[in-house]
């Protein structure tokens, strides 16, 4: 193919991309209903940008769409898609965007958890699209598609949802891990993390390893009791004794 097929093959991919958003958008708008977003928007401190679409009827549009566009854009156009629907804001879109990609796990390939990385810096800025996405970042390490230091540099991230998504990331490895040390070892560097929704998701990971490996888990929190946050540890005890629960208080 010469450069100028290339430049018109890529034309045309925008030119659909374009089209296929303006369609999304629209069909949102035309199905809006401000009494889902009333109801939902108190579990969304930081706002909740919606449409507020019935999940029925989105899902069966979305599976329409996937249906009329899955072959000529494969993965990269529907991450290309994905790009342009989280710049919106809204709710929906976003959660199109990760339902889009997730349907192309199987061809997942290192590259691809960095296209979907970029989205934390496009337009991911609540728990939900960060927990879901999470569900899909889990087949990068379970069918080790890349190793758990890939997430390394998430660790850092200037977005606390990113730094987030490490946590909750590792969930599905506490099914198939034998040895919970060096997950824990992993997350030592988001541990005096001072922004709540990381708080949670390490609490949630904590408490999930602690009901298979209690022993590794309390000496790991026995570590942090008193530098950590007590929001970790609200999470990570939940389900302990009362007396259990004592042990981990922060020393006076």
């Amino acid at each position: 193919m010469g450069a100028a097929q290339l430049v018109e093959t890529g034309a045309q991919r925008a030119a659909m991309l374009q089209h296929l958003v303006a369609e999304i958008q629209a069909y949102c708008a035309a199905h809006a209903d401000p009494r889902i977003v009333a109801k939902y928007a108190r579990y969304f401190k930081e706002g909740y940008d919606a449409y507020g679409v019935p999940d029925r009827e989105l899902s069966t549009q979305r599976a329409a769409w996937l249906k009329a566009y899955r072959d000529e854009l494969g993965l990269e156009g529907l991450l290309d898609l994905g790009d342009l629907l989280w710049q919106s804001g809204r709710y929906e879109e976003g959660f199109l965007a990760i339902y889009f990609a997730g349907e192309f796990k199987q061809e997942f390939r290192p590259h691809i958890l960095d296209r979907l990385g970029r989205w934390f810096a496009i337009g991911i800025s609540n728990w939900a699209h960060t927990d879901v996405l999470c569900g899909m970042l889990g087949e990068f390490l379970t069918r080790e598609i890349v190793p758990l230091e890939a997430f390394g540099p998430w660790r850092e991230a200037p977005y606390k949802y990113q730094r987030r998504a490490v946590p909750v990331t590792l969930l599905p490895l506490l099914k198939i891990r034998q040895e919970y040390t060096p997950l824990l070892d992993f997350l030592r560097p988001l541990m005096l993390d001072k922004e709540r929704v990381v708080q949670q998701g390490l609490g949630w990971f904590l408490r999930e390893a602690w009901k298979r490996q209690p022993e590794a888990v309390e000496a790991f929190l026995l570590e942090w009791k008193d530098s950590a946050s007590r929001l970790i540890f609200q999470y990570a005890t939940e389900k302990m004794t009362p007396d259990n629960k004592a042990r981990f208080r922060k020393a006076k």
